[in-house]
């Protein structure tokens, strides 16, 4: 059974692994990398931060075709999440044993968020600034979820269709800070700032309205992944979908009224002119971004069905454990930064920085070759473990 951040582990003696599982995994192992160059970019990077949307016109397209790439990775971690939950109920008799387990496994992301990850990235038990990012936002979907899957399918699908194509009305909806509604807001839809007792801060990077949408529509294509579905109509199904998501996409894209806060335009050159359309909001997602994204990610799916196994084995070995890599790739990150300052004493108290994003690729790799080694004899462990609390790594 697929577990998007171990969201849903499977008794061995309930589950026939089999290729399209192995798909599952090798999806997500791929967009795990992609998360690690992009992570890589945050840590060694940093003078060259990007914005969201991007500033086309400012942009080296090498820099804004990396950080693409790395759009994909929340849908697809977040969309995964639904259709391991699906699998799950499938397995262990029902929506109330789902519900129950994405409630506990959600507030478990919830805590971890602010806790493990927030220290992995500052190394500061006490920073001014909590950002509350994917890690917070899965686990919040997740709550939600456990209320949602009690619902008919063709409610919870409709449900998802709603709010993925029609969160963007509400954009002009803002509360000012102070403000009744600023909170609740900033955690639903309007990226922002939260002040906590303490003086410290709460930043939503992850607004969580949309990604409700995006779990949903997961948990609703949960039963073309059950055993015993064909394969072949199955993939027939993921081409179909995929290719319908990019389609709207560019017409919605095209028309340029509705589906993303930030319209494209033409620039001086027709590469920037493809980047101007392909800059796509990400906080919160929107439209366009999902359709592309997940578009993108359906059609990469059906991919990995087709493939032999063979060919994604080494992607599967990361995407089997991915709560374990997410915690380990950041950590070894941090400590590689704090030895790169330590070498070249340049303590300029930010992150030490590369200059080229060739290099930042080079950093990505080599943290990479440890990561798999580890996520292997981890995954391995699991597997033999039959303690409760593994589900929860």
């Amino acid at each position: 059974m697929p577990d998007i951040l171990s969201t849903a582990p499977a008794p061995a003696a309930a589950v026939v692994r089999s290729a399209r599982i192995a798909s599952i995994d090798a999806l997500r192992g791929l967009v795990i990398l992609l998360m690690l160059v992009d992570h890589s970019r945050e840590f060694f990077f940093y003078h060259a931060q990007v914005s969201d949307p991007m500033d086309v016109a400012g942009i080296a397209p090498d820099l804004f075709f990396a950080r693409l790439g790395a759009h994909l990775c929340a849908p697809i971690f977040v969309a995964l999440t639904g259709i391991a939950a699906c699998l799950y109920a499938e397995g262990k008799g029902g929506a109330p044993a789902a519900s129950a387990f994405l409630f506990k496994r959600g507030l478990f992301l919830v805590l971890l968020e602010l806790t493990a990850v927030s220290f992995a990235w500052s190394f500061d038990v006490t920073p001014p600034i909590l950002f509350l990012q994917v890690i917070w936002v899965i686990g919040l979907s997740m709550i939600a979820l456990a209320a949602l899957v009690h619902l008919p399918r063709a409610a919870l699908a409709t449900i998802g269709l709603v709010i993925v194509f029609g969160h963007n009305l509400l954009d002009p909806i803002q509360f000012a800070p102070g403000e009744p509604g600023h909170i609740p807001w900033a955690i639903l839809h309007d990226r922002g700032f939260i002040d906590l007792p303490g003086g410290i801060r709460a930043r939503t990077s992850y607004p969580l309205l949309p990604w409700i949408g995006v779990i949903a529509l997961g948990y609703a294509a949960g039963p073309w992944f059950a055993r015993g579905v064909d394969a072949l109509r199955r993939r027939h199904r993921l081409v179909m979908l995929g290719a319908a998501m990019l389609t709207l996409f560019v017409v919605a894209r095209t028309i340029n009224l509705y589906g993303d806060p930030l319209p494209w335009n033409a620039q001086e050159t027709p590469l920037r002119t493809v980047m101007s359309f392909l800059n796509v909001t990400k906080y919160p997602p929107s439209m366009d971004f999902l359709l592309l994204t997940l578009g993108v990610g359906t059609l990469l799916l059906a991919l990995f069905e087709a493939l032999p196994s063979r060919a994604t084995g080494w992607l599967t070995v990361f995407g089997s454990v991915p709560l374990f890599f997410y915690l380990l790739h950041l950590y070894l990150l941090h400590l590689l930064n704090l030895a790169a300052q330590a070498v070249t004493g340049n303590f300029s108290g930010t992150y030490y920085g590369v200059a080229q994003l060739w290099q930042v690729l080079a950093i990505a790799a080599l943290v990479a070759v440890p990561c798999w080694f580890a996520c292997r004899w981890f995954a391995a462990k699991k597997r033999a473990s039959g303690a409760w609390w593994m589900r929860y790594l």
